[in-house]
This record gives structure tokens, C-alpha cells and sequence, in this order.
């Protein structure tokens, strides 16, 4: 019993705080959902250093003098606790922000994750010490099955009714026991007298070392789990938005994949995945190049996780068929973590620098497929060549998508914060030549060249959308003066807002990501055709507003979703506070909701009555004449409802019941999304 509980609280609290760290260092980065690729990257590559330390050390220590290193390993983590990221290292928003993640989680997290990543082959293999004849992998199925509860605990239990920092002390307390169970158990081992393990029955010829083409299968086949389990995360919460709650249901079914293949009952048959295979890999496929689906959540959701959940049923039930005897398991499961950090590295390193546009997802599914080949043969023989005509079909989806993706493109650019496409439509020189950008499938700004319309203000900007009104009430406020008024922007996009400053107004736009700003003054004019004084500031926008004197802006706005996913860290009351500093008595501070998939103004509805705010809702149906116009829903926030009094077309903010107030500490997305929209 001592073996199961050591293992399974490892397991449970190795998957628990992966959401929770990532959640904590999430409004640091722009909330990006590049930052959970990032971090799952750092867990893949912990779990490589702690199953190498699990395959070498019980070889070049012996069986007594382990344990006992061991030991010395545990108790030195505690001298980290608790797991609360420091704030010395939060960093000012300029950063190259993959290796500052990186840093950072090494610093708070690093050595305890290290100690809990070898625990499940460094047990197994004294399982297999103490108890001959018992296969040790059923510890293997054990040790996924806590780590699935804690992935649904935290989303469903956790998020939504406790803090971030208490789940940090929460953790770091039950750190400390297994800390405890796990000292016992290892001077127990030490104390043993380290005779080798029964191989229950294997023969000389399977204790053998494995073959060089089996080992490389075995990184591959787990690397192609790895890297269709990222992208499928990436695909999901880069329109929606980047929290637990998307990040987990991925790797919910990964690891229920680990579970279900490893128990040893033969939920893993090839000749029963056949079939499936085939239509998970077609369905995906055709939902990366389909355009009629691309904004239904539940379509994208259920497609993508049911086919995550069948291509890696294949490839770690093929891991399964192929394992080696318990002798040889530290190797096994090393040569597993090579496999998953390499995934992780491709999707969230390699992919970014090497390809403009989000070309994992079409890729892992190759290699999948590509995989797939013998199994089909070894099915039926016929299959084979079904197979392989399923690879060439995925290469050439992956073309198609590509050519969908530089369409009217006049660049297409990636990097950390996700794809940006430049698009052009009509001649240039003509009245009706548009250029727009677009942010992953999301549209962030656009421009008519033509010079009678470039420099009217366009989409979510036009005179009658809620900035529009707000900047409007506060000129009537304050007739042209030598002073002008002060506009603020959160998300620079195309750089529209600088249509509404003339000469005497100062602009101030926040911007984290330096792509956009060039490719806005690059592509677009509003930037240099504003004659006013016009500052673009790079970096996260809350922490650069953090650290400026007060700003006094008559209109601060807030329009800085990548897609439809929202940075939470600008949607909570402890940001609302850092905003309505940075505005002038009567100004208005203008968050911009429109939103597929989320229903924000209720958020903005219990943070403006926590705060005493008055608020109200503008929204701007589309002019079917205006070719200029997008439907846009804006909430303005004000410290006095006079502010407020002369935005027409508004009506008041109201409160729903049960919508729970945001802060850094705590939010809940579950409570806001619009499953039908």
C-alpha cells in the first residue's frame, strides 16, 4: 500500500501544479496561450532530466546507496516551499518572454518537479526490488489515473472556489506529506537486500536491449502524442481563451489514453482503432482547411479532443505492445520523456521560429498518420495502402492549408503571440483597395487606401461604436483647446484609434507584441498620418500602466484580445483599479467584448459595483451601407455616472446572477461562456 499512495500522491500533485503555476505567472506574459505551450515545454523537459535520473543513478549508486541519495534529494525541496512565484522576477513586459517562463518556473518550481517526476519509474523499479513476480506498470496506470483526477479536480473544484495563492499553500502543504511518505519508503528500500526482480517469466532473449529501430519507435510514437496534444491545446484556446479550464480537457484525454493502454486489461486492440483512426484524421483535417466551422466552439472542442483521444489510443497502445520486461522499464519511460519533450520543444520552440503560420497541428497528424502504416498493415494487409494513401491526403491537406493561410496575404508573420496576416483585397490605387489584419482567425483592424476613406476610422472604431461615443462626449466636454484631450489604448492593431487624434490631443498606445507595431506602420498609414503627439509603448500594457504616474486620460480603452482569447489579467478588479487610476476625473475607461464565445459585461458589472463605478453598454449593430462599419459591444466604466449622461445609444450595465467578481486571485470562466452563440 506504502507503493501505490507514494506513487499516486506524486502523480496527483505533479499534474496539479501544472495548471497552477501556469496560472499564476499567466498575467506576467500577456496572458497569451503561448505561455501553457511554454510551460507544458518545462514539464516535458523536467520530466526527461527526472526519468534520466531514475534510468542512471540506481546503476551508478547501486541498489542501498540510491534510496539514500534520494532521500537527501527530497528533503532539499522542501527548502523551497511554498511554490509562490517570486514577484523580483516579474518582469517589465519587453522581455524575450519563452526563456523569462522558462527562468522563472526553474526558480519556483523547478526542484520539486524534478523530485516528482522520478517517482513513477524510480518506484516501479523498487516495486519490482521488494515485490518479484507483480508487474510493476500497473503502477504506471495508477499513477495517470491520479494525475486525471487532479486535471479535473483543478478546473472543476479547485478554480472555481479557491485562490491562487491558497492553492499554492494548499499544494506546497500536501508537497510536504508526500515529502514524508516518500523518505519512509525509500529508507525502507535502502534497507532491503537489493535482490533482482523476478522477471516474471521473461526469457533471456526479451531482457536483451532493445533495437535501435525500436527505441526510435518508441520516441516517436510518443512524440506524436506530445505534439498533437499541444497543437489540439493551441487550436482550442488561442480563439477562446487561455485558462485551466481549455488547457486541461487536452491533456484530460492524453493521459486517460496512458491509463486506458497501461492498465494491461487490452483496452488496446489495432484492429479496433482502425476504423476510427481513419475518421479522427480525416475529420481534423478537414476542419483545419473548412471555414463553415471554424467559430463553433462545441464543432472544434468535440472534433479535435475525440481525435486526440483516438491517435493517441494508437500511439500509446502500439508503446504498450512494445514494451520491454520490467528489467528494462527506466529505459522505457526515458525514452517515452525523450519522445514527449521533443513534441512539446517542435510545437512550442521550432514551430514559432520556422513556420509563419500554425502548421503543427497539420504535421503532428502527418506523422500520426505516417505511424499508423505497419499498424494497419499488421491489421490487414490491404489497409497498408489505405494508409498510406491517409498520409499523402494529410500532406496535402497541410499544403492546402498553407495556401488558404498567404491567400490575399501580403506577409504572413509568428511568433510568441500567435500568427499575424497582412491581407489585401482589390487593386491598390482603386476606391475599394482594403488592407486588414489578421490575427489568428480573428480580424484586428483594417484600412481603405483610397485617399478619400484613409483616414476615417474602420470595424470596432466608427463614430457611432462605444469608443467612438466615448471620445466624442469628452471633445463636446472639452472644446479644442491648446491642450487637447488625452486618449489611451490597450492594443495598438492597425492603429486606428490615431484617427481620432488631431494635432492638439495626446495618444498613448500600449502594445505587447513589437510584430504588430511594425507591421502597422509598415501596412497601414494611421500612424503616420496622425499629426498628433503619439506614443507607441511596447510591452504588457497593465504592467507598464503599473509603473507610470497618473496619465489623466478622458478616454482609456482596452482592446487587446488575441482572437477571441481574452488576457485575463485586464478583466479583473485589480486591473480595473490600475486603469481608473491612469483617467482624469470625468474620464471613461472603454473595454471592447465583442466576443463569440464569452459573455463579458456581466464581469465588468460586478467589478464596477465592487469598485462603485457606474457603467454602461453600447452596442453597435452592423450598417449593411457602410462598408467601413463592424458590429462592435463596448462597456464604459466612469467614476461618476455623469461622465456617463451624454453616450447615446447606451443602455446600463446590469449584474447576472451568480457571475462571480474576477480578480487576480480568482476568476472563473465556466460561469461566462456562450456554448450557443
Amino acid at each position: 500500500m506504502h507503493f501505490y499512495a507514494v506513487v499516486a500522491l506524486s502523480a496527483f500533485l505533479l499534474f496539479l501544479v501544472q495548471p497552477l503555476i501556469a496560472k499564476q505567472i499567466l498575467p506576467w506574459f500577456g496572458g497569451s496561450s503561448a505561455v501553457w505551450t511554454t510551460c507544458m515545454l518545462f514539464f516535458q523537459a523536467a520530466l526527461l532530466l527526472g526519468y534520466a535520473y531514475a534510468d542512471a543513478t540506481p546503476r551508478a549508486l547501486g541498489p542501498k546507496r540510491q534510496p539514500i541519495a534520494h532521500i537527501v534529494l527530497a528533503l532539499l525541496c522542501l527548502l523551497v516551499l511554498p511554490i509562490l512565484a517570486p514577484e523580483s522576477l516579474k518582469p517589465f513586459g519587453t522581455e524575450e518572454p519563452i526563456s523569462r517562463i522558462l527562468m522563472l518556473l526553474a526558480v519556483t518550481i523547478g526542484l520539486p518537479y524534478l523530485l516528482l517526476s522520478t517517482t513513477s519509474p524510480l518506484i516501479q523499479s523498487y516495486f519490482a526490488r521488494l515485490k518479484p513476480g507483480r508487474d510493476p506498470y500497473r503502477l504506471f496506470a495508477l499513477s495517470n489515473a491520479a494525475s486525471l483526477l487532479a486535471l479535473v479536480a483543478y478546473p472543476l473544484v479547485i478554480e472555481p472556489f479557491v485562490g491562487t495563492r491558497q492553492q499554492a499553500i494548499g499544494w506546497s502543504i500536501a508537497f510536504a506529506l508526500y515529502v514524508l511518505l516518500l523518505v519512509t519508503l525509500a529508507w525502507r528500500v535502502s534497507r532491503s537486500d537489493g535482490s533482482k526482480p523476478n522477471e516474471i517469466g521473461v526469457s533471456d532473449e526479451v531482457l536483451s536491449k532493445p533495437t535501435a529501430s525500436l527505441q526510435w519507435r518508441w520516441i516517436a510514437l510518443s512524440a506524436t502524442g506530445s505534439m498533437l496534444l499541444l497543437s489540439v491545446s493551441n487550436h482550442i484556446t488561442q480563439n477562446v481563451a487561455s485558462v485551466p479550464l481549455l488547457w486541461v480537457l487536452p491533456l484530460v484525454l492524453y493521459l486517460l489514453t496512458f491509463i486506458l493502454t497501461f492498465d494491461g486489461s487490452g483496452w488496446y486492440k489495432p484492429q479496433y482503432y482502425v476504423g476510427p483512426f481513419f475518421i479522427a484524421v480525416i475529420a481534423m483535417s478537414f476542419l483545419l482547411v473548412d471555414k463553415t466551422y471554424q467559430f463553433d466552439l462545441v464543432v472544434q472542442t468535440s472534433v479535435f479532443c475525440v481525435g486526440l483521444f483516438v491517435v493517441c489510443m494508437v500511439c500509446h497502445g502500439e508503446l504498450v505492445l512494445a514494451k520491454p520486461a520490467p528489467a528494462l522499464l527506466t529505459r522505457f519511460y526515458l525514452l517515452i520523456s525523450v519522445g514527449g519533450a521533443l513534441g512539446a520543444l517542435v510545437v512550442s520552440v521550432v514551430a514559432p521560429l520556422a513556420f509563419p503560420t500554425f502548421l503543427e497541428t497539420p504535421i503532428a497528424l502527418f506523422v500520426a498518420a505516417a505511424l499508423f502504416v505497419p499498424v494497419a498493415a499488421g491489421t490487414q494487409p490491404v489497409l497498408k495502402w489505405v494508409a498510406v494513401a491517409l498520409a499523402i491526403g494529410v500532406a496535402a491537406t497541410g499544403a492546402y492549408f498553407w495556401k488558404l493561410e498567404h491567400n490575399n496575404s501580403l506577409e504572413v508573420s509568428r511568433n510568441f503571440y500567435g500568427v499575424m496576416k497582412i491581407k489585401s483585397y482589390d487593386d491598390p490605387g482603386t476606391e475599394n483597395h482594403l488592407v486588414r489584419m489578421v490575427h489568428g482567425a480573428i480580424l484586428h483592424g483594417e484600412q481603405y487606401t483610397f485617399p478619400t476613406w484613409r483616414k476615417e476610422p474602420t470595424t470596432y472604431y466608427t463614430p457611432t461604436s462605444g469608443f467612438g461615443r466615448a471620445v466624442n462626449q469628452k471633445r463636446i466636454e472639452a472644446p479644442r483647446t491648446a491642450a487637447g484631450i488625452r486618449i489611451g489604448m490597450i492594443g495598438l492593431g492597425v492603429g486606428t484609434v490615431a484617427a481620432y487624434c488631431r494635432d492638439v490631443d495626446t495618444c498613448r498606445i500600449y502594445e505587447i507584441n513589437a510584430e504588430v507595431e511594425r507591421l502597422a506602420r509598415t501596412h497601414f498609414t494611421y500612424l503616420s498620418d496622425s499629426k498628433s503627439k503619439l506614443d507607441v509603448i511596447i510591452g504588457d500594457a497593465r504592467l507598464s500602466l503599473e509603473r507610470e504616474a497618473s496619465n489623466q486620460f478622458n478616454v482609456l480603452a482596452v482592446d487587446a484580445f488575441s482572437g477571441d482569447s481574452i488576457p485575463m489579467h485586464l478583466i479583473t478588479d485589480d486591473a480595473v483599479r490600475v486603469f481608473m487610476a491612469q483617467l482624469a476625473g470625468n474620464g471613461i475607461l472603454a473595454y471592447h467584448v465583442s466576443n463569440r464565445f464569452l459573455n463579458l459585461p456581466p464581469v465588468l458589472a460586478e467589478i464596477s459595483a465592487k469598485l462603485g463605478l457606474a457603467g454602461v453598454v453600447v452596442e453597435d449593430p452592423s450598417q449593411a451601407n457602410n462598408a467601413l462599419h463592424s458590429t462592435s459591444t463596448w462597456v464604459l466604466l466612469a467614476k461618476d455616472a455623469e461622465a456617463l449622461k451624454g453616450i447615446e445609444a447606451s443602455k446600463p450595465l446590469e449584474r447576472i446572477s451568480g457571475t462571480p467578481l474576477w480578480s487576480d486571485d480568482f476568476n472563473n470562466l465556466l460561469s461566462v461562456i456562450k456554448w450557443q452563440h
